[in-house]
C-alpha cells in the first residue's frame, strides 16, 4: 500500500499527478496520470495529450489512492524505477 512515507520508493505509474512548480512554465500546473517513466523523465497522460516531464526541473503533487495528496521535489525521484525503489533516502 502507498504511504506518504513510502511513496518515493514505490512504482509512481498509475498514480495522478499535478506539477505545481517548474522552470518550465509551460509544464506548471500541468495535471494527469503517469503512464510511464524513465531515469529522468514522467510521462504524464493529460486530459488533451501524453507530455513528456522532465523530473529534476519540477515539484510534484502526488495523489494516493487513499486520497492523501503528497508534495515531492522531483529531484528526489531521479533514478531509474527499478533503481529508486532499492534506494535509500535519508531525509525521505
Amino acid at each position: 500500500m502507498i504511504t506518504p512515507q513510502n511513496l518515493v520508493k514505490h512504482e509512481l505509474i498509475g498514480l495522478h499527478v499535478q506539477v505545481t512548480k517548474s522552470s518550465d512554465k509551460g509544464a506548471e500546473g500541468l495535471e494527469g496520470d503517469i503512464i510511464d517513466e524513465t531515469r529522468q523523465t514522467f510521462v504524464v497522460r493529460t486530459k488533451t495529450a501524453e507530455k513528456t516531464i522532465i523530473k529534476d526541473q519540477c515539484v510534484f503533487l502526488f495523489c494516493l489512492p487513499t486520497g492523501v495528496c503528497v508534495q515531492v521535489d522531483g529531484k528526489i525521484l531521479v533514478a531509474r524505477p527499478e533503481d529508486r525503489i532499492k534506494k535509500k533516502f535519508k531525509t525521505w
